[in-house]
């Protein structure tokens, strides 16, 4: 069973057994009978179960737990062709391909490589791996085309049960989304199925990379309550509810990626990402982009530190749309040589909240030919201790259009030019710092305004075209200042 053609089969040397699973065990390989029975007939420790070029029928769930080097590999054209909600045998909703390893009796180095999946038939819908494994997961080229309209579990659920272990899911792609749950025969989910999740079962490494998910309405990769690392690696998500990317765990990473929300569903909270539930999580290299809003394109909440660096968010359509929020339960925030392009009808590119902790934002970039519907400033700051350096910020694209207002007390604007279709900077709070900015308004308003609630504000070697339009500020001091027009 192992000796013929296992050496064209890919990694057959590392199982003590391959089975071809057409010619060993005689599966119908023309989308004929179900291949679950075979499927289960051959499963074992330190066994490769080949799927070779063909049609492959399931309409049952293959349950294998507790397995030590165990996998399922196929070719390029190896697909599986899952039966609809009406003719799976789910035996209580499980509706699942391949259910392998469970959080109490996981399975120990998995392998699942090179599926396709055709759910294009009308109510059709599958889970088609989730897996528990407490080390040595890869999941890699699962391919699945369709949109999943049963109202079942959504395609992908992964986690490494223990923390020391790691896993990876490589190029799992489901650019067809899932439909909302009142448009398909399943009534058990709330909303519908989530594209890939991995929940609070997740204690290891989880690795997505390269993977691509279309709009799910119950989010779209959401890794956010495990005490796990989560590591997003490239790849495109888009168009799903509440977030198409929703990532928590313990120093975790989105990099490469880009996530998008072009296609709004007409419901709220659709963002593009969504931190939460972290000590510290970053944002590297990413593009972001919200077209058709209607949520942020970046929300923080539960974090204790967010990083945020050489990324580019942009922001556009006809309506009001912040690019990146952090709430007040974002502890500590670092955003860096990255750029935010505002083409909407009004939003702040950042708003960070009333908070106990600094966020600094530095050497980046504010563009764009924005509005200013409702939010009117590129940078909004509700928090106390926040420095802003070295900052390149024009907003010209509407008459309200400004910069950056602060409300807060103890921050400080160094270096960096600040350009606005009208007063750039509005000032109302306690003890700000202003040093080394070029500051200009397009329409030859003055360059910075104080409020009445402005106190003790300092001034150092600026230049602030047509000069300060103090408003009944308090205790202003500074000395080198240039206000000539």
């Amino acid at each position: 069973m192992s000796g013929r053609a296992s050496a064209q089969i890919p990694y057959a040397d590392d199982y003590d057994t391959v089975v071809n699973l057409v010619e060993d065990g005689g599966a119908d390989p023309n989308n004929g009978d179900s291949i679950t029975p075979v499927l289960r007939e051959y499963a074992d420790d330190d066994t490769l179960l080949y799927l070779p070029s063909g049609r492959y029928y399931m309409d049952e769930q293959f349950r294998h737990t507790g397995f030590d080097n165990f996998g399922i590999v196929g070719e390029d054209d190896t697909t599986i062709v899952p039966a609809n909600y009406f003719d799976f045998n789910d035996r209580d909703w499980n509706y699942r391909l391949f259910r392998l390893g469970i959080s109490y009796n996981p399975g120990r180095n998995l392998r699942v490589e090179n599926l396709n999946i055709d759910q294009t038939a009308d109510d059709t819908g599958i889970r088609v791996i989730e897996t528990a494994v407490d080390d040595g997961l890869t999941v890699r080229d699962i391919d699945i085309e369709g949109k999943h309209d049963s109202g079942t579990w959504g395609p992908g659920r992964f986690v490494i049960t223990d923390s020391n272990g790691t896993g990876v899911v490589e190029r799992f792609h489901a650019p067809d989304g899932g439909a909302w749950e009142k448009n398909t025969p399943g009534d058990r989910l709330w909303r519908g199925p989530t594209g890939i999740i991995c929940n609070h079962y997740n204690r290891g490494r989880m690795t997505f990379k390269d993977c691509s998910l279309g709009g799910f309405p119950d989010n779209g990769l959401y890794a956010a309550n495990g005490s796990g690392k989560i590591v997003i690696d490239g790849g495109h998500y888009e168009n799903s509810q509440t977030a198409s990317l929703r990532i928590g765990g313990e120093e975790s990473i989105i990099k490469n990626a880009t996530v998008s929300v072009n296609e709004s569903d007409g419901k709220s909270n659709q963002h593009a990402i969504r931190v939460e539930n972290t000590n510290y999580i970053r944002i590297v290299d990413c593009d972001v982009e919200v077209t058709d809003p209607n949520g942020h394109a970046i929300k923080s909440m539960d974090v204790g530190l967010l990083s945020v660096d050489g990324s580019t968010v942009r922001t556009a359509g006809d309506d009001v749309v912040h690019a990146l929020v952090l709430q007040g339960r974002t502890d500590k925030a670092r955003i860096k040589n990255s750029t935010f392009v505002h083409d909407a009808d009004g939003g702040f590119s950042i708003w960070i909240h009333d908070g106990d902790d600094q966020v600094f934002v530095e050497n980046s970039k504010f563009t764009g030919d924005g509005g200013h519907v409702s939010a009117r400033a590129a940078i909004r700051c509700d928090r106390d201790d926040c420095e802003f350096r070295n900052l390149d910020v024009e907003q010209t694209g509407s008459s309200r259009r400004r910069s950056l207002e602060i409300t807060s007390d103890d921050c400080l604007v160094y270096d960096g030019s600040y350009i606005g279709e009208m007063t750039p900077i509005i000032d109302a709070g306690s003890s700000t710092w202003i040093q080394s900015i070029y500051s200009e308004a397009v329409n030859g308003s003055a360059g910075l305004r104080l409020t009445d609630s402005s106190r003790d504000v300092y001034i150092k070697k600026n230049t602030i075209v047509n000069g300060i339009d103090d408003r009944g500020s308090y205790g202003l001091a500074g000395w080198g200042n240039d206000f000539s027009a």
